[in-house]
This record gives C-alpha cells, structure tokens and sequence, in this order.
C-alpha cells in the first residue's frame, strides 16, 4: 500500500473514531498532496514524503516562532500535529549516524574549507532526504567543514 493510500485509510478511520483533531492534520496533508499532484499525475512515495517533510518543516517552525512569542497553547497545538505528521516519514537519523554520513561525504568531495559547503550539501542533500531536517544538516556541515 502507498503512502498516499495509507493516509487515505488512515481518514476513514479517524472519521469512525470521532477523532477530530487528526482528522483535521490528515485532511490538510491528503489537500496539500493533491496540491502536488496538480497535472494528473500520481505522486510517488517519494514525492509523498516530500510534501509531508515540508508541512514538518512549517510545524517545526511554527513551534519555533510560538514559543517565543510565549504562546504556549499554539506550541502544544502545532507539537500534536507534528508528531501526527511524524508518524508518516520515515525514521529520522540520529546526529551521530548523521556525522557519519557527512564525514564520508566530506571526504568523498575532498571537501576541506567552507567554500566547500555546496558541494559536501549538494552530494549530501538526496543521500538524508527525508530523513533528516535540513537546518540540523546544514549545521552539522559547517561544524565539519570548520574544524
């Protein structure tokens, strides 16, 4: 079964659980991968996790922006609702399996200098896709490049 299939059985059954909350998190992702789709074409899981890291991504910061407004209630609103999303990507790595990653990387580049960021990120980027927040990886890059 798909990953866009699962969502979709996964609605069904959020509707007959009276689960209102997810409902409303489920029917947003199914919406924004339809939005995706446009032009007919069928999304693959890949492309389905795509979209799903992205509403990740937007919750994440949300979570960012709402704590430091001090708005508590909006942070535990935004944190459900990730860790629904959560649910449907694949397992995140760690930041040790990622350091590993990236010193490979580094030394399949022959990366040395930050100068050499784009091409460490370039080579990096479809190897942790999905997999990984893209500001943790950039991160951890530098910190490589720079010592």
């Amino acid at each position: 079964m798909s990953l866009a299939e699962t969502l979709d059985a996964d609605i069904k059954a959020a509707m007959k659980a009276g689960e209102k909350d997810r409902l409303t998190v489920l029917r947003g992702l199914k919406s924004d991968i339809k939005y995706a789709a446009i032009g007919g074409t069928e999304l693959t899981d890949e492309a389905v996790i795509g979209v799903l890291t992205s509403a990740a991504k937007k919750r994440r910061d949300a979570i960012e922006q709402y704590r430091a407004g001090g708005r508590d209630d909006l942070v535990a609103k935004e944190s459900a609702e990730l860790e629904i999303i959560q649910a449907y990507l694949p397992q995140q790595l760690t930041d040790e399996e990622l350091t590993s990653i990236i010193a490979e990387t580094v030394a399949a580049v022959g990366a040395s200098t930050p100068a050499d960021m784009g091409k460490v990120m370039g080579q990096l980027m479809p190897k942790v896709k999905g997999k990984a927040d893209g500001k943790r990886v950039n991160e951890l890059v530098k910190a490589a490049l720079a010592g």
